[in-house]
């Protein structure tokens, strides 16, 4: 997702540089060693991303045979999943939408593990803005991550399921983080699309509430008709054709973390991931924790990609002009790595999984 990070410049460059340094033998293991995957996350301090880094912390991706080396999105550059398609990283820690994007320009992209249901976003408006639903966007700036961002596409969808035009209103970059924070205190923003921690920045400074809620799967299922898949792992079709072994191992370790999410506490996955994530100068340890509680529910247990998940994201995309040509489904996810993992493991699948149709 083209949303941008607050993780520090110097933590992504050495990250980046380690991809580099390995990128001659990336996701292959021809010496019957450990395969190395390289994956871009499009904002790795953000809940919404938390398990990419998780998996790491709990030693899960050592645990099932495969080096991830692990970057992040930076303000005003390539986003994770274009630096996946333009095969700079192997993969991409992304937003489903894309493949769907990816195939209407045709680029063969699947996500092969969904690790939410809901795009863990909220709208927040401030009080002056009489903002309450999308159908009070008219004639409003609504602040988004950037344009062209999977924010800027949920913003546009939430209003013209309300009635409201593209051209009724202001979209305005905004980033995230202490950015996105400055353009409701400066009043440059109405409203702004952003997700934890920064939510929790923004109503503890008072200068803005939800409006909307796409934060956890009810959510977006009241606001879009239905669960919106958002996170998960993308990469190139022809690349997980040729390194299936690799992208198995990558989704095992990933499957496994959503069920450790899923049967642990907020506190305990704050515990697990490195403090700048969870103590800065936006939010508190605590702050982080209680946000996290509010949002947990649009995390999927089990990394299935939810039954009419693909066809909410479609519909979405179509309905702001995003995607017009046809697009085939089947080709922009699968389901057969997860349900492989979680079979490994004896875990118990709970999540209705998508058929070839989305």
């Amino acid at each position: 997702m083209s949303k941008r990070t607050l993780t520090a410049t110097l933590v992504t460059v050495l990250a980046l540089s380690a991809a580099s340094a390995c990128s001659g033998n990336s996701g292959s293991s021809a010496s019957g060693g450990t395969p190395t995957v390289r994956l871009m996350v499009g904002g790795i301090d953000k809940q919404i991303y938390l398990p990419y880094q998780l998996a790491e912390s709990l030693g899960f991706y050592k645990k099932y045979g495969v080096k991830v080396v692990l970057s992040t999105e930076q303000d005003g550059g390539v986003g994770a999943e274009e630096a996946m398609a333009s095969g700079q990283v192997d993969m991409a820690g992304a937003w489903y939408n894309h493949t769907i994007e990816f195939q209407a320009k045709g680029k063969a992209v699947e996500d092969v593990v969904q690790l939410s249901g809901a795009p863990g976003e909220r709208e927040m408006c401030t009080a002056k803005s009489g903002v309450k639903s999308g159908a009070d966007f008219k004639g409003k700036t609504l602040g988004v991550t950037d344009l062209g961002s999977g924010t800027d596409t949920l913003t546009q969808a939430i209003a013209a399921q309300k009635g409201v035009k593209p051209g009724e209103f202001h979209r305005l970059a905004v980033g995230a983080g202490s950015t996105a924070v400055a353009a409701l205190q400066n009043g440059k923003a109405d409203c702004v699309m952003t997700t934890q921690p920064t939510v929790a920045a923004i109503q503890k400074k008072g200068v803005g509430t939800s409006a909307v809620d796409l934060a956890t799967t009810d959510g977006a299922k009241a606001a879009l008709g239905g669960a919106f898949p958002a996170a998960g792992v993308l990469a190139r079709t022809d690349w997980v054709n040729a390194h299936k072994d690799a992208t198995q191992k990558v989704v095992d370790a990933l499957v496994a973390t959503m069920h450790w999410i899923n049967t642990h506490s907020a506190a305990d996955i704050a515990d697990k991931l490195p403090q700048s994530f969870v103590q800065n100068q936006l939010v508190t340890k605590a702050d982080y924790i209680t946000a996290l509680n509010e949002d947990k529910g649009q995390f999927l247990p089990d990394g299935i990609m939810p039954a009419g998940g693909p066809k909410t994201a479609l519909a979405t995309e179509k309905m702001v002009g995003a995607v017009t040509s046809s697009v085939d489904l089947s080709a922009t996810f699968t389901n057969d790595f997860a349900l492989s993992a979680n079979k490994k493991e004896g875990f118990t699948t709970t999540t209705t999984p998508a058929g070839a149709d989305g």
